[in-house]
């Protein structure tokens, strides 16, 4: 059983920063590969959207939406298998809920995508 757990939502000011955390771990002890992590965010009202992505195969990828960039961060450690988001100068548009997001490899599975529960970011102007 594949889970990811985010952590690090809030309420801040525009100008503001925040890092969010997901960590992706097997609950049975089954050897896993993880292929991508990353995160969508969806703002009331909107479909999901990508927001940055790491994707890992003969070399690593990053992937930003054009809103973001210069100003999110998408980052990994493999050892903890946690990605996160460092999230500067938000704005107010940046309000959504933030879903982790990852493909996973099992032996008994393949390859399958997986949320996080989502958390909420909200930027007041």
């Amino acid at each position: 059983q594949v889970q990811l757990v985010e952590s690090g939502g809030g309420l801040v000011q525009a100008g503001d920063s925040l890092r969010l955390s997901c960590e992706i771990s097997e609950t049975s002890g089954k050897f896993f590969v993880i292929n991508i992590m990353g995160w969508y965010r969806q703002a009331p009202g909107k479909e999901r959207e990508l927001v940055a992505r790491i994707s890992r195969g003969s070399s690593i990828r990053t992937n930003y939406a054009d809103s973001v960039k210069d100003r999110f961060t998408i980052s990994a450690d493999a050892a903890k298998n946690t990605v996160y988001l460092q999230m500067n100068d938000l704005k107010s548009y940046d309000t959504a809920v933030y879903y982790c997001y990852s493909n996973v490899y099992t032996y008994t599975l393949g390859s399958v995508d997986y949320w996080g529960q989502g958390t909420q970011v909200t930027v007041s102007s």
